[in-house]
């Protein structure tokens, strides 16, 4: 069984400023098309609006209705950069 790369990222609202910390895997290894994607938690107030194994892809629904693609510039937690 493959190894998992794990890292948490902050989402923001751009509209109601909802903020929290998102838990997300991929597949260890970068040779593969597919980096198989995953959320693994998602804070109080999000939602995935139409999830994807490509996080470029993955959009997130506040609880106020705006919806935002997972992958955006935002900050991560302390640690949890993505692999490049």
């Amino acid at each position: 069984m493959a190894a998992r790369d794990r890292y948490s990222r902050k989402l923001e609202c751009a509209r109601c400023r909802n903020e929290g910390f998102a838990e997300v895997s991929e597949a260890d290894d970068k040779r593969l098309k597919d980096p198989d994607f995953k959320v693994d938690f998602l804070p109080a107030g999000f939602t995935s609006e139409r999830p994807s194994r490509d996080p470029a892809k993955h959009m997130i629904r506040c609880r106020c209705g705006h919806v935002f693609a997972f992958k955006q510039k935002s900050h991560y937690a302390p640690g949890g950069d993505p692999r490049r």
